[in-house]
C-alpha cells in the first residue's frame, strides 16, 4: 500500500535517503577532522535510524535520559552517554543498566558524584559537564573547588570512573556568533585537557550542538563531536544557516478539514500535540509554526510559493495560504507540515512512517 494510502490522522513522515545523506555527511566530517562522531539521539529516538547510523561508521551515543539509554540498550552500541545532569534517584536503574551496557553519565555538582561514589554497584564512566557561557547546566572551568571535589569523590569510588569534560553550547541556537562561540568552548575544552591529562592520560572532551557542528570546519584539540539535531534538521537549523530546506528529514502529513478562501486560511487536523509550540518569528512579525510542503507519491516537495501555519492550538492548526495553495486543495486532502523544531515534533508524535510505508519505531511511542 502506498504511503499516503495510509494516512488518516496527523502522522510525522520520515525521508531515510535525506537521513542517510545528513548521517553521512556529519559521519564524514567528523572523520575528516579526525573527531569520533557521537551523536546526541534525543532527535530521532529510534533504534532503526540507529541502526542507519552505524552504516557510517557511528558505534557510540548519548540519549537525553535514562529512559532513551534503556531504549538503546541492546541494540549494539559500543557505549551509551546519558547527557543529562544526572539525577541521583535513578542510582538504581542506572546499575541495572551498567550490568549489561558500558554507560556513561554527567555530572555537574560534587553531591551528585557522592551519591554516584556511595550508590553504585556497576562500572560507570562520567563526564565533568562545563559551562561554557549558555547558563543551563555545568559547572565554571574556573570552579576548581567543586571540580576537585567531584574527583576526590570519584577516586575514593571503585566504580565511577572519570571520562573526561564536556561542553554543550546551547547559545548557538539564539543566533548568536558561532564561530565565536565554538572557539571559545574549544579553548575552555583545551586549557581542562592541558590541565588535567597529567593525571587522567586516557581524558576526552566532547563539543556538542548543531549549529556549529553543521557550519565550522576547525574543531580545534577537541576530540569527540555530539551534535544531535543534524540527523533530521528543521526550520530552526534552516534560520540559521545549518541546512537548507531539501536538508529536513521529517515531514508531518496533516488532513484539510476546512478552507476558508475568503481569509485566505486552510484548517488542518496538526496542532500543539503534533506540532509542539515551537515558533520562528518573522521579519514581519507574525509567527510561523511550520512551512508547507507538497506531499507526492516519492515524498514531498518545497511549492515556489509560500504557505505557513500561523496559528495552533491542541488539535488545530491555521495555514496562511497562498493563492497557489488555496487554488490546488480541497477538503480530504493532505498537506505537509516542516516541523519548526524536529526533536520536539517527534518526541510529540512517537513514531514515523516511512516513503515506502514501514512504521519507523520512537522511544516514545514504544512507551
Amino acid at each position: 500500500m502506498a504511503y499516503l494510502d495510509q494516512i488518516a490522522s496527523p502522522t510525522l513522515l520520515i525521508d531515510e535517503k535525506i537521513t542517510r545523506a545528513n548521517l553521512e555527511k556529519m559521519a564524514s566530517k567528523a572523520h575528516q577532522s579526525g573527531k569520533k562522531l557521537v551523536p546526541h539521539w534525543k532527535t530521532a529516538q529510534s533504534r532503526t535510524v540507529g541502526n542507519w547510523a552505524k552504516d557510517y561508521g557511528i558505534r557510540e551515543v548519548t540519549a537525553s535520559s535514562i529512559s532513551l539509554a534503556e531504549y538503546l540498550c541492546g541494540q549494539g552500541w559500543e557505549s551509551i552517554h546519558i547527557a543529562f545532569p544526572f539525577n541521583i534517584r535513578e542510582i538504581p536503574r542506572l546499575n541495572r543498566l551498567a550490568a549489561n551496557q558500558d554507560i556513561s553519565v554527567q555530572v555537574v555538582n560534587a553531591a551528585t558524584a557522592k551519591a554516584l561514589a556511595e550508590g553504585l554497584t556497576e562500572d560507570v564512566w562520567f563526564f565533568v559537564e562545563l559551562d561554557a557561557g549558555y547558563g543551563r547546566t555545568g559547572i565554571q572551568a574556573s570552579d576548581e573547588i567543586e571540580l576537585e571535589a567531584i574527583l576526590t569523590h570519584a577516586s575514593r569510588s571503585q566504580h565511577l570512573k572519570f571520562k573526561g569534560f564536556y561542553i554543550h553550547p546551547g547559545h548557538t541556537y539564539y543566533g548568536k556568533d558561532t564561530q565565536k562561540i565554538h572557539k571559545e568552548s574549544q579553548e575552555a575544552l583545551a586549557q581542562m585537557k592541558a590541565k588535567y591529562l597529567g593525571r587522567y592520560p586516557n581524558l576526552v572532551t566532547r563539543l556538542g550542538d548543531t549549529p556549529g557542528c553543521a557550519v565550522m570546519e576547525d574543531f580545534g584539540a577537541v576530540d569527540e563531536l555530539g551534535p544531535g539535531n543534524f540527523v533530521f534538521f528543521d526550520l530552526m537549523q534552516v534560520q540559521l544557516g545549518s541546512c537548507l530546506r531539501e536538508d529536513i528529514a521529517v515531514c508531518l502529513a496533516v488532513p484539510v478539514v476546512d478552507i476558508r478562501k475568503d481569509r485566505k486560511e486552510i484548517l488542518i487536523h496538526g496542532g500543539g500535540v503534533h506540532l509542539a509550540k515551537d515558533v520562528l518569528i518573522q521579519p514581519d512579525g507574525t509567527k510561523n509554526f511550520g512551512e508547507v510542503v507538497l506531499l507526492t507519491e516519492k515524498g514531498w516537495s518545497i511549492p515556489n510559493h509560500y504557505s505557513f501555519v500561523k496559528s495552533i492550538s491542541q488539535e488545530h492548526g491555521i495555514i496562511q495560504a497562498s493563492e497557489e495553495l488555496l487554488n490546488s486543495v480541497k477538503v480530504g486532502d493532505l498537506l505537509g507540515i516542516l516541523p519548526v523544531h524536529s526533536c520536539m515534533t517527534a518526541d510529540a508524535m512517537g513514531s514515523y512512517l516511512s516513503l515506502n510505508g514501514q512504521k519507523i519505531d520512537h522511544a516514545e511511542g514504544a512507551r
